[in-house]
């Protein structure tokens, strides 16, 4: 019965009080403390190194203590210089300590290379889909006599004639030439035919 009483004695929570106090400052002091010995606050906000070759990258963050790792390539972006940051971890403005790695993502050279599908015979409908998900675009669209209206007869580039399986880069421009429908083949057909009956005279 003593002990009810004392535990809810004025005395005993007083004490009670003055010990979380105590527990609370005790607790600041070490988190400052441990602040002030990791050098918390001796930080470095990061640059913005965003279209900046590695020549800039590297003397930029030597003067501020920092490191940088180049992770892979990404996609090339037309925006941004050959070579220069695309991308960075952590972000600018953010801070972080002395010697930390900034990770940086490079613009490539140039748009990849992609493969020409075989569209020959296809509708002008499935053809220009095609090559658009593809990354290319269209360019000038002729015709020729040909038995199909809107077949694809020809793809071409800058004049040259492209085949299924030839590697163009992404974004070039592919002219269509195109069946127009008038029940005749097309000139390059009639050429053959009269190859052959030449070969046969």
């Amino acid at each position: 019965m003593g002990l009810f009483k004392f535990i809810f004695s004025k005395t005993f929570l007083i004490q009670l009080v003055l010990a979380v106090i105590a527990l609370i400052v005790i607790a600041f002091l070490a988190l400052k403390w441990l602040d002030y010995s990791t050098n918390q606050e001796q930080r470095i906000e990061v640059p913005d190194l965003s279209k900046m070759s590695l020549d800039k990258v590297d003397d930029r963050l030597a003067t501020l203590e920092l490191q940088y790792e180049i992770l892979d390539s990404a996609n090339f972006n037309p925006d941004f210089p050959r070579f220069s940051v695309i991308e960075q971890v952590p972000e600018p403005g953010q801070y972080v300590k002395e010697n930390r790695k900034i990770y940086l993502t490079l613009n490539p050279s140039g748009y990849r290379k992609v493969i020409i599908p075989d569209l020959i015979r296809r509708t002008r409908r499935q053809a220009e889909p095609t090559l658009r998900s593809l990354g290319f675009e269209i360019g000038d669209v002729t015709y020729k006599p040909d038995i199909a209206k809107d077949a694809v007869l020809e793809l071409r580039h800058e004049g040259q004639k492209i085949e299924a399986g030839d590697e163009l880069m992404k974004t070039s421009k592919i002219d269509l030439v195109l069946g127009d429908g008038s029940g005749r083949y097309s000139e390059s057909e009639d050429e053959e035919g009269d190859n052959e009956e030449e070969l046969e005279f």
